[in-house]
């Protein structure tokens, strides 16, 4: 990943969630879990859409 953030489009949990169809809270066990990567600001995450991208081309593996 390059040093220069300006071309990095940082989405919301929210947003994440309606991109993969899934709830809010399960964004948030991948992003505690290390399954997906986040940016903390404050009391909220951001998460890189790359990241994203990343997670749904090669899916989501099993947890259960």
């Amino acid at each position: 990943m390059s040093d220069d953030l300006t071309d990095v489009r940082f989405l919301t949990v929210a947003e994440v969630a309606d991109m993969m169809r899934v709830s809010k809270m399960t964004v948030y066990r991948m992003v505690h879990s290390g399954d997906l990567p986040a940016i903390r600001f404050g009391r909220s995450f951001r998460v890189p859409e790359t990241a994203v991208a990343a997670v749904l081309r090669g899916g989501i593996r099993d947890v259960g």
